[in-house]
This record gives structure tokens, sequence and C-alpha cells, in this order.
């Protein structure tokens, strides 16, 4: 991904996936919103890592706080509007449009509500919608491998493949945020009941 990042800094226009849009280069909304899009998408990637670090949380809470509010306002200011636009002019017709479209707005909804639960401190809560939130930024990720596993095991035309990529590059992502979240609650309710 980070190659891919430094590939489009050189501002070339017959690259990647920009080969495939070639008729909205000349809309300057879409094409900033690409680049704003591509060039911040690591910020929240990495911000969004030391989330999940019970050690950096016990010993080094400002630097676990600045990276959350980094996360929060990267994806909440720049990536959502940036990858709505995007989604609404994405390839492969209402499939991909809908997928990336869903995709925005959960990401948005998830991002939001992790942020209004700590500020209430509702510290399980904004857990599992941080992880949430976090499944569907790692989307950027799995949406890249499934490109490339895929062809290994099927044959699928061009544009077919592009539509599964585009739901294949956050559901499964989200089943195992939801997997993690219920057994994190079932091993709490057992240590409340052995507790007693």
């Amino acid at each position: 991904m980070l190659s891919m990042i430094i590939d489009y800094a050189s501002f070339e226009t017959d690259i990647h996936f920009l080969r495939s849009k070639q008729g909205y280069l000349q809309n300057t909304t879409w094409t900033w919103a690409f680049y704003i899009h591509v060039f911040t998408a690591i910020i929240p990637l990495v911000a969004g890592l030391t989330q999940f670090s019970p050690y950096l949380l016990r010993t080094n809470k400002r630097l676990h706080r600045t990276a959350g509010k980094i996360y929060i306002l990267a994806i909440l200011l720049i990536n959502f509007p940036t990858g709505l636009i995007l989604a609404i002019n994405a390839n492969g017709y209402l499939p991909t449009k809908l997928a990336f479209l869903l995709l925005d707005c959960l990401w948005f909804f998830f991002t939001l509500r992790a942020w209004l639960e700590i500020k209430k401190g509702n510290i399980t809560a904004h857990k599992n919608f941080m992880l949430r939130s976090y499944a569907l930024t790692f989307s950027a990720i799995t949406l890249r491998t499934w490109k490339i596993i895929l062809p290994v095991f099927i044959t699928i035309d061009p544009l077919t493949l592009y539509q599964l990529d585009a739901w294949l590059g956050f559901v499964p992502n989200l089943f195992i945020a939801e997997w993690l979240i219920s057994r994190s609650h079932r091993s709490k309710e057992k240590k409340y009941i052995s507790s007693k």
C-alpha cells in the first residue's frame, strides 16, 4: 500500500487504479478527493493501531488519547467526505457503489459513536465501536488482499472481481470484529459469574 501511495505522489495519471478513471480526471472535485483520500489513508491505519495496545494505555495515556483524536478527526473530517465522493463515482455500477457507500457511512457512524461513548465515559462501548471502526479502516488492506487472492482460486472477469472485492473488503472484517466483541463479552460474563 505504501508503495502505491509513493507511486501516486508522482501525480502520473496512467498508473494503477487511475487507468480505469481517465474520464474523471477532468473533474477537479473527484481528483482532489482521490489524492486526499490516498495520501491520508495511512493516518487512521497507523493511529488506529495504537488504540488496541493495553501497554500503551497503561504507560502513556496521553499518546493513546492524542493518537485517538488524530484517528477520529482524520476519518470524520477527511477520509469520510473524500470516500463519499469516491463511492458515489465508483466503478462496477450499483453493487460496487452500494458497497462503498455502506462502508463509508458505517465507518463514519462507528467512529463517531466511539468518540461520543468515550466522552460519556462508556469505556466498553467505546472499545467496541473503535474495534468496529478499525475493522472498516483495515478494509484499505483487505480490499487489496482479496484483489490478489480471488483470481488465484476462481476465474472471474475484472468487473465481477471488483464488485466482489468491494464487499469482501469490509464485510468479513465486520464479522471478525463482532466475533471479538462477543468473545470479550462472554469472557467478562464468565469472570463475573465465577467471582460470585
